[in-house]
């Protein structure tokens, strides 16, 4: 009976939490996705965990707040949206600050003014972070100086060049670095609310969250940005086009480069050539992100051993799977099928994910 009493007790103190306030700062010409995607996650996460635990207090309150002297932005595809409040007039204890990229913060014209006030709350939150462009705010701020840093891969050269101190990586969908968080653009930034939610309230309350709003799955911060398969869609050349289908039924076989030569009717080195110009990368890296692919669906959706799956997707055995997978994803395949397995194939209880 006292068992059961102090399981009662513990239960009701999980319940029992303070309501994080979450900004989001959007200036003229916001790309509106990278606003209301990430703002979304929150507030679902707010909506769930209110109707699974009646009478808690809201884990998140969310705002938007704009750059500008008027309280309303105008998002790059002409919505017009109405914010809470300008920066100026913003009061108050905030746990989290978002900054949403857009053309305002891409053309450089954000106000002095903007970027002092950014650079002032970043001591007075509890984190900070960016999706998109957004990240050249904070840039513009000194608060990338000596990190590391992520944003749209289109717009990684020019952060690099508008802030040479920092450590710009094109390939993750979002980073941590201390306290700050960029992210990659669009979607990517409902990844990082997830994530930010998984911390805050754990995987579980974050699966839920992601499941609600059918996203596919929460992707690790440290996957990359371009799958394999897309990768491929660039190029002009018909042969590589075609050359994925049949490496992805093939991946069990060796896929080295003199069989990929002869699979598209060209010698080994001049395959390698153009398949480096043309796609940006080897053919023992785009194969083994492919193999990454694979080996991430099977775990997900199947219930074969991870030896199988292994075996399966070419890595030969489990131990070489989980050194690529730890590379590719920042995460063991393990603790990957752990996270990201479907409900109807028994997925375990999840554990808390740690941000790189």
């Amino acid at each position: 009976m006292k068992s059961k009493k102090v399981n009662r007790l513990y239960n009701k103190e999980q319940v029992q939490t303070r309501t994080r306030r979450v900004l989001f700062v959007a200036g003229p010409g916001t790309e509106i996705l990278d606003l209301v995607g990430p703002l979304q996650v929150f507030a679902r996460a707010a909506e769930m965990f209110s109707k699974q635990n009646p009478g808690s207090l809201p884990i998140y309150s969310v705002e938007v707040i704009t750059t500008s002297s008027r309280a309303y932005v105008v998002t790059n595809c002409g919505l017009q949206i109405a914010a809470h409040d300008t920066f100026r007039r913003v009061r108050g204890q905030i746990d989290t600050l978002l900054i949403a990229g857009g053309s305002a913060i891409e053309n450089d014209e954000m106000g002095i003014e903007v970027v002092r006030w950014i650079r002032k709350m970043a001591g007075r939150v509890r984190r900070i972070g960016s999706v998109c462009t957004g990240a050249m705010l904070l840039a513009r701020a000194g608060l990338l100086d000596g990190r590391k840093a992520a944003t749209h891969w289109n717009w990684c050269a020019l952060l690099a060049k508008r802030c040479p101190q920092a450590d710009v990586d094109p390939d993750p969908i979002f980073i941590r670095d201390g306290n700050v968080y960029t992210s990659a653009g669009v979607t990517a930034g409902m990844d990082l609310a997830l994530a930010l939610v998984e911390e805050d309230h754990g995987s579980r309350l974050a699966l839920q969250v992601a499941r609600n709003l059918v996203l596919y799955l929460r992707r690790p911060g440290g996957q990359s940005q371009f799958s394999a398969a897309l990768s491929m869609q660039l190029t002009d050349r018909k042969p590589l086009r075609e050359l994925e289908s049949w490496v992805l039924e093939n991946l069990d076989k060796p896929l080295n480069v003199p069989v990929l030569a002869e699979r598209v009717a060209m010698s080994p080195r001049n395959f390698a050539r153009v398949f480096a110009k043309e796609m940006k990368t080897t053919p023992a890296k785009f194969v083994e992100r492919l193999r990454v692919e694979a080996a991430r669906r099977r775990l997900e959706e199947s219930q074969n051993s991870m030896e199988t799956i292994a075996e399966e997707c070419g890595f030969g055995n489990v131990n070489s799977m989980r050194n690529v997978f730890q590379r590719a994803l920042k995460i063991p395949p393990g603790h990957y099928r752990r996270h990201f397995r479907s409900r109807r194939h028994g997925r375990p209880r999840p554990r808390a994910a740690s941000l790189r």
